[in-house]
């Protein structure tokens, strides 16, 4: 059997890739479980000192068969403005009195951090400066 890597043309023994695909048995992904199986299966292959042709195409395979069933079931969600706040407060231990003077008056604070206001480029700014973070992160662009 004959596969192309990149530009090189690599020589696969048939018996021996057979063999790894009975003994593997690589299929779909569509549950937890088998991700799992795959994974560890590329981790013992991965703690292979060299890996021969056909065990490089399993490899390949199975790691393409990963990618595919995390990219549909592990989508992140994209990062708001507000959950970027309450993120970096949750990892501070920071209450909402710790933004008072920061981005405005109690009252102001409670509405930003509730998701009642926006985060104006001033407080954006300011909140950049106090967790010494890109501004931006606090800004819908």
């Amino acid at each position: 059997m004959i596969q192309e890597v990149g530009k090189m043309t690599v020589t696969l023994n048939k018996l021996e890739y057979g063999a790894l695909l009975v003994d593997i048995q690589p299929k779909v992904i569509t549950t937890e479980e088998e991700n799992d199986r795959a994974l560890s299966i590329v981790e013992n292959l991965l703690a292979e000192e060299k890996l021969s042709p056909e065990k490089e195409q399993i490899l390949r395979l199975l790691v393409s068969l990963i990618e595919k069933f995390e990219d549909q079931h592990y989508q992140l969600a994209a990062s708001t403005p507000h959950s970027t706040l309450i993120h970096l407060m949750e990892e501070r231990e920071l209450r909402q009195t710790d933004l008072v003077g920061i981005i405005g008056s109690r009252g102001v604070v409670s509405e930003v951090v509730n998701g009642k206001r926006p985060i104006s480029k001033a407080q954006a700014k300011s909140l950049g400066s106090f967790f010494s973070v890109d501004p931006s992160l606090f800004v819908n662009w």
